[in-house]
């Protein structure tokens, strides 16, 4: 049992970060993981997201590819070519379908001298809880290795 000034927090599996400009969806998906004893934070849009992805070096981040201002794809391209967090997974949840945002990215990688890779999950919204919730075990699990 945690002591009362413990805090709970400390023996967590680990710290998600969630970007998404839709309140409910960050409340739903922070509270997913906060119950399956992860740490979480949050922010609403890409460049605010891209600063606390610095900040903290999360263990996963879950993006939403479509925000007002620095949306998803180039938050991604963002993590994606930066060497310190290049390695943190991303899973993609968009209600734009997955074969679109892979054309984006198709047609973002004709102008890059490195193409950036596919992010390590895709899910479209409204996310099925408990898929999201062991693909993200996964992910993490994966990261450790």
């Amino acid at each position: 049992m945690t002591p009362p000034d413990k805090p709970i927090s400390d023996s967590s599996k680990g710290m998600i970060l969630i970007v998404d400009d839709a309140m409910d969806m960050r409340v739903f998906i922070s509270a997913l993981f906060k119950t399956s004893g992860y740490r979480t934070e949050t922010c609403r849009d890409g460049s605010a997201g891209l600063a606390k992805a610095r900040e903290i070096n999360p263990d996963l981040i879950v993006l939403d590819v479509m925000m007002p201002g620095t949306g998803g794809a180039l938050m991604y391209k963002s993590l994606k070519t930066d060497f310190r967090l290049q390695r943190i997974p991303v899973i993609m949840l968009s209600a734009v379908g997955q074969r679109s945002f892979q054309h984006y990215l198709k047609m973002l990688n004709i102008k890059l001298a490195e193409p950036l890779p596919d992010p390590e999950a895709y899910l479209e919204k409204p996310p099925d809880a408990r898929h999201l919730l062991d693909t993200a075990v996964r992910l993490m699990a994966l990261r450790k290795r």
